[in-house]
């Protein structure tokens, strides 16, 4: 059964919460790139973010290189051809808050 899609003023209000991250293939996903101080401590926000989308049943698609960790959200059965839901909201969220510490 598909995922409700956001709604385009519910996408702006996840942007505005959310400023860091940035719309992405046509607004049907949500990117932001990690910056740490070395493949160690970038290697422990993933498993970090791991485990907690895990617990979400939600899963990022994720690029890693050395320190650097580029997230990229969407939901796969959102709406007619996939987009962003309110799971997408929810990982960015509690992604943010392991950033926030």
């Amino acid at each position: 059964m598909p995922v409700p899609e956001l709604t385009a003023e519910e996408v702006q209000q996840l942007l505005s919460q959310h400023p860091q991250w940035e719309l992405a293939r046509e607004g049907k996903a949500i990117t932001r790139t990690f910056q740490f101080g070395d493949f160690s401590e970038a290697w422990g926000f993933m498993s970090r973010v791991a485990l907690l989308a895990e617990a979400q049943d939600h899963h990022p698609e994720w690029f890693n290189v050395y320190a650097k960790v580029e997230v990229t959200l969407t939901t796969h059965d959102a709406g007619d051809a996939g987009g962003l839901s309110s799971r997408d909201a929810t990982l960015a969220r509690s992604i943010d808050e392991i950033v926030a510490g």
